[in-house]
């Protein structure tokens, strides 16, 4: 008997009980008390909740730090595309996606059909707010020293920021690595794109037509319009 108890693990003893009463009628009322247990686990002692309880109870229930522990953690190995992370409760990672060919959404005035279309290899960097995003001339890891290009989007500042315009950002405060990589991607390629942000112009060339093109050619994303930025990694991270 000794062998299989301690096998069990730990054993948990009563410590406190609070009873809930309710009262009938149209007007509900709900009164708490409070009740040590006995070393037999018998309720003695009752009393109604005190304040100083009641805090003590709502400590106890938060599972604010648990969230926080959970936020911008991986469900697995952490994918190659991840070049940083920081898991603060504000904090922010940094990852990148190869040229691939995306689903794109564009408002009607600009006169772009929405469909799919190829985009260049992408640099994103995103807290639970905000997102940066820059373009890549390569589909390799970037290293510290990879020059960045401006992304060539509509909806993006001189400086990459994006502006999500209408879009309800909800990233969760237990949100997992992949999780926040995800949504982030969705929520940039699930809106709409509208208009140049400040007159910035990100690429060498006509915007407009630029999309106009690929959508209707199905082709390849032109590197050669990517603009470099005076930006790095290095320097960004700085």
């Amino acid at each position: 008997m000794k062998d299989v108890m301690e096998n069990i693990g730990k054993l948990y003893h009563p410590k406190t009980a609070l009873v809930f009463y309710e009262a009938k009628g149209m007007n509900v009322e709900v009164y708490v008390e409070y009740f040590d247990m006995d070393k037999n686990g018998s309720p003695i002692n009752a009393h109604p909740l005190t304040v100083k309880e009641a805090q003590r109870l709502s400590k106890a229930l938060d599972t604010t730090g648990e969230r926080n522990k959970a936020f911008l953690k991986p469900k697995s190995i952490i994918a190659a595309n991840i070049l940083y992370t920081d898991p603060s409760e504000n904090g922010f990672v940094m990852w990148f996606t190869k040229a691939t060919c995306k689903n794109l959404f564009f408002v009607e005035g600009l006169g772009i059909s929405n469909g799919n279309a190829s985009v260049p290899a992408l640099l994103w960097i995103a807290n639970k707010e905000k997102l940066y995003i820059y373009a890549l001339k390569s589909d390799r890891r970037p290293t510290e020293t990879t020059p960045l290009y401006h992304a060539p989007f509509f909806n993006v500042y001189v400086e990459g920021n994006v502006c999500m315009g209408t879009v309800d950002v909800n990233i969760r405060r237990s949100a997992s690595l992949e999780e926040f990589t995800a949504a982030w991607e969705a929520y940039f390629f699930n809106s709409y794109f509208s208009h140049l942000m400040q007159n910035h112009n990100p690429i060498h060339g006509n915007c407009v037509s630029l999309w106009k093109k690929l959508r209707k050619t199905g082709e390849p994303f032109p590197k050669e319009v990517l603009k470099k930025t005076d930006r790095t990694i290095k320097n960004i991270l700085r």
